[in-house]
């Protein structure tokens, strides 16, 4: 059996799919799975044994010439490239007019979520059979449930898996793990999910003195930027440019990570790596890091969780240490107090203990 995943973007959207790829191999011995997905997350699909095939698209890049680039030889190719197979069946995982059109490009009956149960509805329109999921599901197990219903299997929720080779992701060879490294995941889309750089440098010494080394990858020259910042008088390693092969190679490696509300939070969730991601403006509920040795630090300040891009604190400054702490909604995860917990999470999964990112839901999980 012939299955084509469409699921193009976001990078943490990509990563929520790979769970229900597995639920469906270990139901379904027999199905091979195509992939959909935006271009620069290429790599991220084939880390999963279950998918034979990437077919990589650029919407991102051609939206900025639309006319040229879809009367253009490229979009032909991949048109060609996704009708090159038909597919017993088209899963469209993502619930976006634009992964709804990229669906019925594909030959295969075609399914999604219903349009009480999807982001846009009107990409119900591309779909020959729908499905209702609620939202208040974690979007990983909304992508269980909609998988598990297409290709009518069981499968166990309190387990979760996201099926990464790492013989995949590191070329055939294997990742060597150390007690000694931890990574500093800084980089972010929004300015409001920016932990403060002051925070970041305090930690890294704080890291270092408990004999820690620190490693700061960074994707654009912004985070570049940021990182070399964040490693002045600290001790901390800048990272080169990193591949997301690379990148998770060293997230695989590391004692654990620290991280801000980013798409490569997920990429360590994945990899199970011990991990605690930092919320401010937004809410981890249902959409958050999702699986072993999780753990969230939630913003109990005034206004949060706004999720805005843009702060719109107008109250007094906060302030720590004679320094304005912005966004404010951080001042509740100072540096001493992260790395309390940090080293607390890093107990616990060495100890063998099941950490989720539910504290009352710790149970749902099981090891890999």
């Amino acid at each position: 059996m012939r299955v084509l995943i469409v699921k193009v973007s976001s990078l943490g959207d990509i990563i929520h799919t790979l769970p229900a790829v597995t639920d469906a191999r270990r139901a379904r011995p027999d199905i091979v799975f195509d992939w959909v997905v935006e271009e620069n997350f290429a790599e991220v699909p084939s880390w999963h044994p279950a998918v034979e095939r990437v077919i990589p698209v650029a919407l991102r890049r051609w939206r900025k010439t639309v006319l040229r680039s879809f009367s253009g030889s490229e979009f032909k190719a991949f048109r060609e490239d996704i009708q090159r197979e038909h597919y017993d069946l088209v899963i469209d995982a993502q619930g976006l007019i634009k992964s709804g059109l990229i669906s019925r490009l594909a030959r295969g009956l075609t399914v999604g979520l219903s349009d009480s149960t999807i982001r846009e509805p009107l990409a119900t329109l591309f779909y020959n059979k729908v499905y209702s999921v609620p939202w208040s599901e974690h979007a990983v197990d909304r992508v269980r449930q909609l998988f598990a219903r297409a290709l009518q299997y069981e499968y166990n929720p309190r387990t979760v898996d996201y099926g990464i080779s790492s013989a995949l992701i590191a070329g055939g060879n294997e990742i060597a793990s150390t007690r000694k490294q931890v990574v500093f995941l800084h980089g972010t889309t929004w300015a409001t999910k920016h932990w403060p750089e002051d925070y970041w440098r305090t930690l890294a010494l704080i890291a270092n003195e408990a004999g820690f080394e620190v490693l700061l990858p960074w994707g654009d020259a912004g985070e570049r930027a940021r990182a070399e910042s964040i490693a002045a008088d600290s001790g901390a390693t800048v990272l080169d440019k990193q591949s997301l092969s690379g990148l998770a190679s060293v997230l695989a490696a590391a004692a654990g990570i620290i991280a801000v509300d980013t798409g490569l939070g997920h990429l360590a969730a994945a990899l199970t790596r011990p991990t605690l991601s930092l919320y401010g403006p937004t809410d981890p509920g249902l959409s958050g890091t999702y699986g072993h040795t999780q753990k969230h630090l939630h913003s109990d300040f005034a206004c949060a969780p706004c999720i805005k891009k843009t702060c719109a604190y107008q109250g007094a400054a906060v302030l720590q240490d004679g320094k304005e702490v912005a966004p404010p909604c951080f001042s509740t995860h100072p540096p001493a107090k992260v790395w309390r917990e940090f080293t607390a999470l890093l107990a616990e999964a060495a100890a063998g203990r099941r950490v989720s990112a539910y504290g009352e839901a710790e149970e749902r999980f099981t090891r890999q």
